[in-house]
């Protein structure tokens, strides 16, 4: 591919603010902030793009710790991109090549896994240099770049969408950290993500007396009398009961999951008195949304079960309900052009010094190239296809989970992977957790990722906003897909019925009278 001047513009503006890059994604990365409770992650970008001439809107969507930001150059189409800045409870890890919390924190403490501290400096670089590729050579448009919080929890994407912040777009432009072979330096093609329900239910024991009193007699004796078994038992049952259901809520094919999360309630009570809150939340990835109902309908049997038997009432809070991604071959070609133009990433003496470390720190032999042979190399969207759908039922459309799938069904979108540093190992000898983290956050091996990521967005950015040809070719395709566009016959509405669920106990960051501290201490 040849690049035009604004693409090779918006590439030596990349290269050019690489220090810049690098500090703003360590910054992210030490935030360590989960979800829904991304504070300093969200203000960080927020002053940030107000600084550059961006008008930003705090808040969107009803979510405190999100945004719009936009900018316009005249009239003309609008491109789409994004940062998310969520990190993980329990996975606290410092940028060094050892396992070690980073300071102050316990490991039990926020930390990025995948990262999306990388993720959204890789979106934020790659902004600046089309805006300033846009300046430069009198592109007419605009650019809206959208903050996305509690990504790992499906959260603010399918509450966007149906807000209608993906609405008018001529694309948009998805990129993640590779994250699972044979994605890894390429583009989704045609099996795109699936659906994600997550969901929390909440058991209450308001009177335990009562259970099992018809009348509605006192109590004579408070320590013996009969009780309610309250809220923990109604956890454990429907966490028990759901389990072992869990082979009869699905056909044994199209390589679904359900997983679940036992939330701190954060309340003590007296040896002869029952729990009165307990939360459990469930994740559920699943190729279709039909098998998210039938899976969510037994859910919700078990609960009322769970309920009942213990003395309590349940209630169910939606965290996310996200649709099955939508394919764009336009889309997905422009950005494969524009990789091949960029190449893989590529790590210098002093990465692979410093993976060497991390191998010998992990227990593993070292390595002269320490890295993974794939994270240095392309791979076509059609070969990443095939290889994705050898174990797939050819009635599957849909495969894994990821909530990038509502920006489908409002504008033309690609799904983009870059590698992330990951380390070669020995036949059957994987390594511990802390690797992945601490490869994310030390920039010498981060730097890379995010350099190559951030090139290949602002060329695929720019093409679109050059090239009308482009524009409707992907519209075309996105109208034909749909059945007719947004509300065509094919399209399917956003599933977002719910409010934004902030309220519920979600891990944070406290002050205390110690200082900052991880809510569970260390």
């Amino acid at each position: 591919m040849v690049k035009s001047a604004a693409q090779a513009h918006a590439c030596d503006h990349i290269s050019a603010h690489q220090r810049d890059l690098s500090d703003w994604t360590s910054t992210i990365f030490n935030y360590g902030e989960t979800a829904w409770r991304e504070y300093q992650s969200a203000a960080w970008y927020v002053s940030l793009l107000r600084e550059q001439g961006f008008t930003v809107e705090e808040g969107s969507a009803g979510m405190p710790t999100a945004f719009c930001a936009q900018w316009q150059n005249g009239a003309g189409p609008v491109v789409g991109l994004y940062a998310e800045y969520d990190a993980v409870p329990g996975n606290c890890q410092a940028p060094v090549t050892h396992r070690a919390a980073r300071d102050g924190l316990g490991y039990h403490a926020g930390g990025h896994t995948d990262p999306h501290s990388a993720l959204g400096v890789s979106g934020l670089g790659a902004l600046l240099a089309v805006k300033s590729a846009m300046q430069r050579y009198g592109i007419t448009g605009g650019l809206r770049f959208t903050g996305e919080p509690a990504e790992k929890v499906r959260g603010s994407k399918p509450i966007h969408a149906a807000a209608g912040y993906y609405d008018g777009l001529a694309a948009m432009i998805s990129f993640h950290p590779f994250y699972m072979l044979p994605l890894c330096n390429t583009v989704r093609w045609d099996t795109h993500c699936g659906a994600a329900y997550s969901m929390v239910y909440r058991f209450t024991c308001d009177d335990p007396g009562n259970w099992g009193h018809g009348d509605g007699a006192p109590i004579p004796q408070s320590h013996s009398a009969v009780r309610a078994p309250g809220a923990n038992d109604a956890l454990m049952m429907m966490y028990l009961s759901s389990k072992a259901l869990r082979d009869s809520m699905l056909p044994h094919q199209g390589g679904w999951s359900i997983s679940e999360a036992i939330l701190t309630a954060g309340q003590a009570t007296a040896d002869n008195l029952p729990a009165a809150l307990a939360e459990i939340q469930y994740m559920i990835r699943v190729p279709e949304i039909a098998m998210a109902e039938q899976v969510t309908a037994v859910l919700d049997k078990n609960a009322a079960a769970a309920a009942a038997m213990s003395g309590c009432r349940w209630e169910r809070q939606w965290v996310s309900k996200s649709r099955p991604g939508l394919a764009n071959h336009t889309m997905a070609s422009v950005v494969w052009e524009c990789l091949q133009s960029e190449g893989a990433p590529h790590w210098d003496d002093e990465a692979r010094a410093l993976a060497r470390e991390i191998q010998s720190s992990a227990g593993h032999a070292k390595m002269d190239d320490p890295f993974l042979a794939e994270c240095q190399q392309l791979i076509s969207p059609q070969q990443a296809e095939a290889i994705l759908r050898q174990d797939l039922p050819p009635s599957q459309l849909n495969s894994t989970s990821d909530d990038y799938t509502d920006m489908t069904w409002h504008a033309p979108t690609a799904r983009f992977y870059i590698a992330r540093p990951a380390l070669r190992a020995a036949s059957g000898k994987g390594y511990p957790s802390w690797v992945m983290n601490a490869l994310g956050g030390i920039p010498e091996t981060i730097d890379p990722m995010v350099q190559t990521a951030a090139k290949v967005i602002a060329g695929a950015a720019l093409r679109v906003l050059e090239d009308r040809l482009v524009r409707e070719a992907a519209a075309g395709e996105f109208v034909r897909r749909t059945g007719g566009g947004i509300g065509g016959d094919n399209w399917v509405a956003p599933l977002c019925d719910y409010e934004p669920p902030i309220h519920l106990r979600w891990p944070e960051y406290i002050e205390t009278v110690r200082g900052r501290d991880w809510w569970i201490p260390a």
